[in-house]
């Protein structure tokens, strides 16, 4: 008999959001489920590592059959934790990461602990994927991104993912219709626009609050921005090499002599 895939689940929401549950219990029928996620919130950490503070893992009840810890670390620390302490340096079989409280579209992927996840997976040639809806409610409805999660698991248990990189897929928030379907993208080029309103705190001493607006300026029909504003489910595959290929051709007719 086959033994079950092994599948990792985290998220930046913490150990105790609903998006987290909707995940474990679409991953149950899947295979044996280790989670390892935040004792807190952590969204906005990007790929942050904990090198200056201690780290501490703690089981938890999250649901009848599910082996569960929070750690007091960020979410790629979870992802490390479980890989080199719980799992003794063996690899799951499927990295889950989500479903994250808001959007990950475009340039936001930068700043996701979710997606940080899911790339931290990739490099550890996991095949591995992250999920959002892009509601920040407490109460947001995830019953359409239910249908999209078994659907992409089942098609990346089956089939595998390229080598290096991971999704990012985006469900939009339910609006009363059905999804359009599901659309490989690439990512927007959009930029936030940021803003930092001073506060006084009550000893009257001024602090900063960032706030700012989401633009994209990108027209293409091929974009995650497009897709989810047309009531698509976004995927766009990741990947963790950073290089600006593009640029080395230019960067070789300079003149490289020293001195």
């Amino acid at each position: 008999m086959k033994e079950q895939p092994l599948i990792l689940v985290t998220n930046d929401d913490g150990i105790f959001a609903p998006g987290i549950r909707t995940l474990v219990e679409e991953m149950k029928p899947f295979g044996r489920v280790l989670v390892v996620a935040p004792d807190k919130p952590q969204s906005a950490m990007g790929h942050a590592i904990t090198i200056h503070s201690f780290l501490r893992l703690q089981s938890v009840h999250l649901m009848d059959g599910v082996e569960a810890w929070s750690c007091t670390g960020t979410p790629v620390d979870c992802v490390k934790l479980a890989i080199y302490k719980l799992l003794g340096g063996n690899k799951p079989d499927l990295l889950v990461s989500g479903v994250n409280h808001g959007a990950n579209i475009s340039i936001n992927v930068l700043y996701s602990g979710t997606m940080s996840a899911a790339v931290e997976g990739a490099m550890e040639n996991i095949p591995s994927i992250g999920f959002s809806l892009m509601d920040h409610s407490i109460e947001a409805d995830f019953s359409q991104v239910r249908p999209v999660i078994r659907s992409v698991v089942g098609n990346v248990l089956n089939d595998g993912l390229t080598p290096g990189s991971c999704l990012n897929v985006n469900v939009p928030k339910a609006n009363g219709e059905p999804l359009k379907g599901l659309r490989v993208c690439r990512q927007a080029k959009a930029n936030w626009e940021d803003e930092f309103e001073t506060r006084l705190d009550p000893g009257n001493k001024e602090y900063y609050w960032l706030r700012g607006e989401f633009r994209s300026e990108d027209q293409g029909e091929d974009t995650d921005v497009w897709a989810v504003d047309h009531h698509y489910v976004s995927i766009v595959p990741t990947q963790f090499d950073m290089t600006a290929h593009h640029a080395i051709a230019h960067l070789n007719t300079w003149d490289h002599a020293l001195g």
